[in-house]
């Protein structure tokens, strides 16, 4: 089974911290079979968690050295935003060189960051910590404005709510589409947002309701098949093309072309996983018309081509339901900071 670590730090944010339990211990096979192991792990002592919801001590069975059996390492964001212990830089590395896949939650991003693991590559954090991530750390290219990067082996993301958009995004990879939607249902989230979505939307609710974008949405999601400019878009929603794209940047945080694109990705995913059609009729049916188009927009976004993805997640019949039990999650035990 895949085992997840979760560094649990001092003045971790709690939050943070039940995230990767609650999403992992979440999913399942359509038998129910547990797909992950989910361990917090803590320094000698057990930690305190931040103050900002009430202080509690986390005492787990699992220290450092349970990373190194960890097939992925998740480091929470916590207040503390200094030098981590030499120990939990060192186990951290050690993880990373072994090849174990490394994410950070959240300010997170600091404990990577701090143990070179970020170096030379694209990452992100909360917003508000962005640049003082970048300021401290100038080998790390910081992108502040998106939900979380995927950079192979190394993941991190933004605060909060883009925490569990990561995890859903882990699941996906590991076992497809199916896996993660059925995993969000069964945390009552929608599907995982696309990781460059932007962290917040300055303009979230539209002036008046008929400037509302859910019904054009809506329509194109029905229309995925067709070839469809930006002209068509706006003639359904009733405005100029100007104003269709700068309600797509206040209400979506995107460009129409690029939600476009990642709509017609994800039905290409499910497609693939859920079906046999050829790659040719798939392309028709997400209206990239080509297979040679289908093929390049989906290894921009996806990492594989079609078939080496359709080869990893295509479904499989389900296997035998695990025995009744309850569904690995984070073994921690939580008590008040006053019993220390």
């Amino acid at each position: 089974m895949h085992i997840v670590a979760v560094l649990a730090l001092d003045e971790v944010i709690a939050f943070d911290l039940a995230v990767p339990g609650q999403v992992f211990g979440s999913a399942t096979t359509e038998a129910g079979v547990p797909l992950y192991e989910v361990r917090v792990c803590a320094p000698p002592g057990g930690v305190a968690t931040s103050s900002k919801l009430g202080r509690m001590r986390v005492e787990t069975p699992y220290g450092l050295d349970a990373l190194a059996g960890a097939d992925t390492v998740i480091v929470p964001g916590h207040e503390e935003h200094g030098e981590p212990p030499g120990e939990v830089l060192d186990a951290l590395r050690a993880a990373g060189g072994r090849g174990a896949r490394v994410a950070s939650i959240c300010v997170g991003a600091f404990v990577l960051a701090a143990a070179g693991l970020l170096d030379g590559r694209r990452a992100t954090t909360h917003w508000i910590h962005a640049s003082a991530l970048a300021r401290r750390y100038p080998r790390v290219s910081v992108d502040p404005d998106v939900l979380f990067v995927d950079e192979g082996r190394v993941l991190t993301s933004a605060g909060v709510a883009a925490g569990i958009d990561l995890c859903l995004h882990l699941v996906r990879r590991d076992h497809g589409a199916a896996t993660a939607a059925r995993t969000a249902r069964r945390i009552i989230m929608p599907p995982q947002r696309d990781g460059g979505q932007a962290q917040f939307i300055r303009h979230e609710d539209p002036p008046d309701g008929t400037a509302a974008l859910q019904p054009t949405l809506a329509w194109l999601e029905a229309n995925l098949h067709r070839p469809l400019a930006l002209e068509d878009i706006a003639r359904h929603a009733s405005v100029s093309v100007r104003t269709l794209t700068r309600r797509f940047q206040e209400q979506a945080g995107t460009t129409p072309r690029q939600w476009l694109s990642r709509a017609r990705v994800r039905r290409a995913q499910q497609l693939l996983e859920s079906t046999d059609l050829p790659v040719e009729r798939i392309a028709t049916e997400t209206g990239y018309g080509s297979a040679v188009t289908l093929r390049a927009h989906f290894a921009r976004r996806v990492g594989a081509s079609p078939q080496a993805y359709r080869t990893a997640f295509r479904a499989r019949p389900p296997a035998r339901a695990a025995e009744s039990g309850p569904v690995p999650g984070a073994r921690a035990r939580v008590l008040p900071a006053e019993t220390r």
